[in-house]
């Protein structure tokens, strides 16, 4: 089988198209799998870890940080998904894109409404953001729209 492909979804094999090493899923469940773990070590150890851990952080937004934790858990199960290209995986890069861009949103409003923040705070979601919605784009266009 060397030199041949197998098309996922359909099962066929694809003659004269060679592999190109690492592929589109495996590129963005390794990134998936990395954020999550790195946002639940870091939103748990802010959450759950000592005083000294929450002060080290600064001023931070609940909110949005237990959102971030709590979606750490769904970018590691969304980049297990996309491992093994699922389409039930695209549409939950989807639902986490949403909630992302929902919870930026409300902080937005959080700012606006004079509340405190970190500029941090502002770099790390518009990074959630863009990162979300890459992923949640490229998986939709590959693992569950039809080719026409």
């Amino acid at each position: 089988m060397r030199g041949l492909r197998r098309d996922r979804r359909e099962g066929a094999a694809m003659p004269g198209v060679k592999s190109r090493g690492v592929t589109w899923s495996a590129a963005t469940a390794v990134v998936a799998v990395g954020f999550g773990l790195l946002t639940i070590k870091e939103g748990g150890s802010v959450l759950f870890g000592s005083e000294a851990a929450r002060a080290a952080v600064g001023q931070y937004v609940p909110f949005v940080l237990w959102f971030n934790f709590l979606a750490g858990f769904a970018y590691t199960v969304a980049g297990i998904g996309l491992w093994k290209r699922q389409p039930w995986a695209a549409w939950l890069s989807i639902l986490v894109a949403a909630g992302t861009a929902l919870t930026f949103a409300a902080f937005g409003a959080h700012v606006y409404g004079g509340g405190d923040y970190k500029r941090d705070t502002v770099v790390a979601m518009s990074a959630r953001l863009l990162v979300w919605v890459f992923i949640s784009a490229l998986s939709y266009h590959r693992l569950v729209r039809r080719p026409a």
